[in-house]
């Protein structure tokens, strides 16, 4: 409601933009799946600019900004540029989504350990750092995130690391929308169901 600029993502609220006063500007920051949307660093360039130009700046993301979502990497930038900054927490897609399906991501008689993993690490590291041998062998729940597009693939790689081919498993889709949808098979069924 103080804001000068809003910088708001695609996974993001938009009916919080109705509290923003009427002088406020509103830029999208959006990242479209497989597409390169907005540059991270003239993100980041951004946020140091305008807070410097003396303005209320708010960075609108959805859920927990430091779950897969770059905020750690804003910080650090606003950090650095000796910009003050108030972080406002949200709640991660895993948990939100999960719930909203009726689906416990851990249980007493089940699972007793969560493990997230992005589902698109970024294909330009040198060592990818999703180890799929570990996670075939994690006795919790494996929750991937932003993985629709690699579900074949992610499926494979942990089947083929001896995740067991009857584990229950589910993709969860527009996850806490009206919209949400959920289907749940076996692991080595899933990309059949889903598809």
């Amino acid at each position: 409601q103080i804001a000068d600029l809003v910088i708001y993502d695609r996974l993001s609220n938009y009916r919080l933009l109705d509290y923003a006063p009427s002088h406020c500007d509103l830029k999208f920051a959006g990242k479209e799946p497989a597409s390169a949307g907005s540059n991270q660093e003239l993100i980041n360039e951004m946020l140091i600019k305008e807070a410097r130009a003396g303005k209320t700046v708010v960075r609108l993301k959805g859920g927990d900004p430091f779950i897969f979502g770059r905020g750690g990497e804003e910080l650090a930038t606003l950090a650095k540029g000796k910009i003050p900054f108030q972080v406002v927490p949200g709640i991660t897609a895993a948990s939100g989504c999960a719930a909203y399906a009726g689906i416990p991501m851990t249980h007493r008689d089940k699972a007793s350990a969560v493990a997230l993993v992005t589902g698109h690490e970024d294909p330009a590291k040198e060592n990818p750092a999703v180890d799929y041998d570990a996670l075939a062998g994690f006795t919790g729940t494996l929750v991937f995130y932003m993985g629709l597009d690699r579900l074949g693939e992610i499926v494979s790689r942990l089947l083929s690391a001896g995740r067991d081919p009857v584990s229950p498993a589910a993709v969860i889709s527009h996850g806490t929308l009206p919209s949400q949808q959920t289907v749940t098979a076996t692991l080595a069924e899933l990309p059949g169901a889903v598809e």
